[in-house]
C-alpha cells in the first residue's frame, strides 16, 4: 500500500537518507522514531509528495512520486489523513466548522456533511462540542478534532507528525488508543514521535530512521 524504494534525499549538500526502503501494509499500525534531524518530518512529506525523493520512489497506492504530476495531487492527499503536533486548525471556528469545510471542499453534499462530522465527532468522543469554538479546547480535545478532520474524508492511511508532542501522558495514552481503534477497522497508521515511554506500552511494528536508512526493531529491543 505505501513504499519506500531505495530512497535518496540530501538537504543542502547534507545526506538526509541513503538508501531508505521499507513498507507499509493496508491497516497496519506503524512507530516512526529518530533522533531530531533523522528526517522523520521529511519521510512524512515525501508520502503526501509535498518533497520528492532525489533517488529511488515513493509508491502510495496508484502514486508514484516517479509519475505524479501536480494535477493528481488532490486525489493523492484526499487518501491521506494528516495530524499535526500544533493541530493546524483554525481558532476562531467551531468545531463542526472545522470539520465541515474538509467535506466541503470535496464537493460534499449539505446533509452527507451534517452526518459524517457527527460520526466522526463520536469517535473521538466530542460530539458534544461541535458548537464550541477551537479556541475554548484544552489540548487534548484539539488534537482528537484534528484525528476527526484526519479520517472525516475516509483516507487509506493516516500520518501522524508528533501528534502527542505537547500533551500530557494521560492524553498521550488516550489519543494512542483512539488511533490503534482506527488502525484496527483498517486504516493504516504511520505514528511519528519522540516518545520512547508511549512506543513499549503499545504493540506495533517499529521503523528507526538511522544514518539515512530504515531499521527495524522490536517493540521488546532497546530503543
Amino acid at each position: 500500500m505505501l513504499s519506500f524504494n531505495n530512497v535518496e534525499f540530501n538537504y543542502k549538500n547534507q545526506p538526509v537518507f541513503t538508501d531508505l526502503s521499507f513498507n507499509i501494509d493496508e491497516g497496519e499500525f506503524v512507530f516512526l522514531i529518530g533522533k531530531s534531524g533523522a528526517g522523520k518530518t521529511t519521510l512524512l512529506q515525501m508520502i503526501y509528495m509535498n518533497i520528492l525523493p532525489q533517488g529511488g520512489y515513493v509508491q502510495f497506492d496508484k502514486f508514484s512520486s516517479d509519475t505524479i504530476k501536480p494535477k493528481m495531487l488532490p486525489e493523492l492527499r484526499r487518501n491521506i489523513g494528516i495530524i499535526f503536533q500544533d493541530f493546524k486548525l483554525l481558532d476562531d471556528r467551531t468545531v463542526f466548522e472545522n470539520l465541515a469545510f474538509v467535506m466541503e471542499i470535496t464537493g460534499a453534499k449539505r446533509r452527507d456533511v451534517k452526518r459524517k462530522v457527527y460520526q466522526v465527532l463520536s469517535e473521538v468522543g466530542l460530539a458534544y462540542k461541535q458548537k464550541n469554538k477551537i479556541s475554548q479546547l484544552s489540548g487534548g480535545e484539539k488534537q482528537r478534532i484534528a484525528i476527526a478532520r484526519a479520517i472525516i474524508n475516509e483516507p487509506k492511511i493516516i500520518i501522524a507528525d508528533e501528534p502527542t508532542g505537547n500533551l500530557d501522558p494521560e492524553t498521550s495514552n488516550e489519543i494512542l488508543d483512539i488511533l490503534t481503534k482506527i488502525s484496527a477497522r483498517g486504516t493504516s497508521v504511520l505514528f511519528a514521535t519522540h516518545n520512547y515511554d508511549l512506543v513499549k506500552r503499545y504493540k506495533g511494528r517499529i521503523i528507526r530512521l538511522k544514518n539515512g536508512v530504515a531499521e527495524f526493531i522490536n517493540n521488546g529491543d532497546e530503543l
